[in-house]
């Protein structure tokens, strides 16, 4: 149904239509929905991370490449390497967060996105507090890596799309650490941001749209495929 979204044929369903609209529009390249649909594909299968770098391999597929569509719709030129790869960035910490928040939850229905090699030898127990809590914080520390770097792509934006970004941004890396500063409590009740916080977060986003942010390299960092 992608192909023939793709080719531009009418589909007859919402979500493939508009993809073939959206996509013709804004000339979204194909690598980066193909990229996104192997995000499905291994969830399909019932893939599990070995390494954190098998870890945000998965997270750019299922964020990451998402984060670069939504950087060309934005206005990012397709040949603009290092914004997309920064965009990218920018989904596999909000992947990251999501995965942190949601460490016993995830494990109740038989998912289990941690690398094998975090994990003691006798794999994830939910009721191991201290070891979940030194997972998420660890999780949270490659969060503010991947936001630092994202935040630079961000600048780049016209104004209305630099403040949704920094928005978002704001709340996704406040997940993180408010899971990380929970330690072991952070899954007797789920971790939300409230929308009180979430509309100062807002209102700080606008502030760092006038700010250049800190000039951070990629040095590191996971980098999608060319």
């Amino acid at each position: 149904m992608t192909d023939r979204a793709l080719a531009g044929e009418r589909v007859g369903l919402a979500p493939f239509d508009a993809l073939r609209v959206v996509a013709a529009e804004c000339m979204i390249p194909r690598r980066f929905i193909d990229d996104h649909l192997a995000g499905f594909a291994l969830d399909a299968e019932g893939w599990r991370p070995r390494t954190e770098q098998d870890l945000l391999r998965y997270c750019y597929h299922v964020a990451g490449a998402v984060g670069c569509m939504m950087a060309v719709v934005m206005g990012v030129d397709p040949d603009d390497g290092d914004t997309l790869d920064r965009a990218a960035d920018l989904g596999i910490a909000f992947q990251l967060a999501n995965i942190a928040r949601d460490i016993v939850e995830d494990h109740g229905v038989g998912r289990l996105y941690l690398p094998a090699d975090w994990l003691p030898p006798g794999g994830l127990d939910p009721a191991d507090r201290p070891t979940l809590a030194r997972i998420a914080g660890r999780l949270a520390a490659l969060v503010a890596d991947y936001e630092a770097s994202a935040r630079v792509g961000a600048a780049r934006l016209p104004f209305r799309a630099r403040w949704a970004v920094l928005s978002a941004a704001n709340i996704y890396g406040a997940i993180a650490r408010r899971v990380a500063a929970r330690g072991e409590e952070a899954w007797e009740s789920r971790t939300i941001i409230h929308k009180p916080s979430k509309l100062v977060f807002v209102a700080k986003a606008l502030v760092e749209c006038g700010e250049h942010p800190q000039a951070t390299g990629r040095e590191g960092l996971w980098t999608r495929p060319a």
